[in-house]
């Protein structure tokens, strides 16, 4: 029976740290992350993966604001969502080919999420977890 287990890839995981932050730079990392996983796969795991999108989300945020005189800018839920999907789009179409590279066919698919959360939480008092670029004292 094989081990089941849930791989968790961090939202800045998911680029380099040296490279600009596009779709291509990002798939380059998926590409090379996914290689690490089809190996996981061929030592009998069984996996969920699931990822952060900080930065995504954020990139999608400042592109949604900065063309609002274009076309209305989209709810923060409908970024994260947005940004699920092309994660969610790398990471499947990258783990297919290093499996398949491997001859092993086993369906990946992507799955959006949604999550219900307390607006009275505490958390909100004093958030912890940014999304978007990190920005220098100087940059400011």
């Amino acid at each position: 029976m094989a081990v089941k287990i849930v791989l968790a890839l961090g939202g800045n995981a998911l680029q380099s740290g040296k490279g600009e932050a596009t779709a291509q730079a990002q798939l380059s990392v998926v590409h090379k992350t996914c290689e690490y996983i089809a190996e996981m796969n061929e030592r009998g795991y069984e996996m969920a993966i699931v990822h952060g999108n900080g930065p995504q989300v954020g990139r999608i945020l400042m592109a949604s604001e900065a063309a609002k005189d274009v076309t209305p800018p989209m709810p923060f839920d409908v970024c994260g969502a947005m940004s699920q999907g092309y994660i969610g789009y790398h990471l499947q179409q990258a783990l297919k080919y290093a499996l398949n590279k491997r001859n092993q066919n086993f369906p990946v698919v992507t799955i959006a999420t949604q999550v219900v959360v307390n607006e009275k939480d505490p958390a909100f008092l004093n958030p912890t977890k940014p999304i978007g670029p990190f920005y220098s004292r100087r940059s400011r």
